[in-house]
């Protein structure tokens, strides 16, 4: 099982599916990276992850423990499947999709004014711009430094 460095390169894009879940691949990456000490200055179970692990119905520790077995990605994502609330692929990709394109975080009454900052200091258009491609520059642009 290999383990990133999180404190020398980023997470998984958003956008990668494991299992046909969004997320998944970046909430894996950070979660190892946290059991392994590397995690930088990545969280894990922070409010991307919840999201996911809320979809399904999974606690995050219970998520943690699994994942400490050393599992492989395809496991994990099997796991994820298995447990919590059941869906199907529809409601998984649907959800994928959706929250993949979602560009309510510039609308959002609690998020609005840090996305909209977050995003001039990347030079992106806030009103354009989903949350996934935040992330994906941000984290292209913090080991640039």
């Amino acid at each position: 099982m290999y383990t990133k460095n999180l404190s020398k390169e980023a997470p998984r894009s958003p956008y990668l599916t494991i299992g046909g879940f969004a997320i998944l691949a970046r909430t894996i990456d950070k979660c190892r990276s946290v059991i392994a000490g590397t995690a930088g200055e990545y969280h894990y179970n922070c409010p991307l992850d919840k999201t996911l692990l809320s979809f399904k119905g999974i606690d995050a520790e219970e998520f943690k423990k699994f994942v400490e077995t050393g599992a492989t990605d395809e496991e994990i994502g099997k796991w994820v499947d298995e447990h919590g609330t059941p869906k199907t692929e529809e409601e998984k990709s649907v959800w994928s999709e959706s929250f993949g394109n979602d560009l309510s975080y510039a609308r959002d009454p609690q998020k609005k004014d840090w996305f909209i900052g977050e995003c001039e200091k990347l030079g992106l258009d806030p009103i354009k711009t989903t949350l996934f491609d935040y992330l994906e520059v941000d984290d292209i642009e913090s080991f640039k430094k």
